[in-house]
């Protein structure tokens, strides 16, 4: 298995038959996958490198920059596709990897149930090879638009904390619509001193005016 940063579908089912069976089906219209014979080969390819046994596991960094989503069986001997379902929710690995449970009969009102949770479809055995390719794919773009946003997110973030002390006070007069004269009487400040702070805060937020400042903060809460 290799890392790629292209989209990747990642098969998690325990019988090699439909490992091979979806791995060649994805082929065919042309998309990455990496196949896993259980929940825990598939945890262990996750967590950091080096990590303490003995600690709660940790998802490596690297991996959650890769737009993917996971095919995942419901049944499985050891950790059940459910239980691994469970873990990538409380990562808030769910959210940025999309997961295609495939079911048995007997196991559909407990994919439903999942679906309800978060998993973002279930497909029953047997499945349509069209219907379910063209499930990943959606699948795969609602990844790429996530991670996507989470990475805008994150840039923001960064970009908050270059902010010094007073360069905040006046962020958040500017955001609340405040003249100049008003910022300055209420930080007890001179106009001047306000200019020069609400351009520096423009410059690093790489924002030109208080509305478009305005809409970024949003975006961040």
């Amino acid at each position: 298995m290799t890392f790629s940063d292209s989209p990747t579908v990642f098969i998690v089912d325990d019988d090699a038959s439909v490992r091979e069976g979806m791995a060649w089906l994805l082929r065919t219209r042309r998309l990455l996958s990496e196949s896993f014979h259980s929940a825990e080969t598939f945890l262990a390819m996750l967590q950091e490198k080096n990590q303490p046994a003995d600690c709660d596991w940790v998802p490596d960094p690297a991996r959650l920059q890769q737009p993917a989503c996971i095919l995942l069986d419901v049944r499985m001997p050891g950790m059940s596709g459910l239980a691994l379902f469970e873990q990538l929710l409380a990562k808030g690995m769910a959210q940025a990897w999309p997961v295609i449970f495939l079911t048995g009969h007997a196991d559909v009102p407990t994919a439903v149930d999942s679906v309800k949770r978060g998993a973002f479809d279930f497909c029953e055995k047997p499945f349509s090879d069209n219907a379910l390719v063209d499930r990943i794919e959606q699948a795969l773009a609602l990844s790429q638009e996530r991670l996507a946003a989470r990475q805008k997110q994150q840039r923001l973030q960064s970009r908050l904390l270059e902010l010094t002390e007073r360069e905040r006070d006046v962020m958040s007069l500017v955001v609340e619509g405040l003249p100049n004269k008003l910022i300055a009487d209420q930080l007890d400040i001179s106009v001047r001193t306000v200019e020069v702070h609400r351009a520096r805060v423009f410059d690093k937020m790489e924002v030109k005016s208080a509305v478009e400042l305005a809409n970024l903060m949003r975006q961040l809460a």
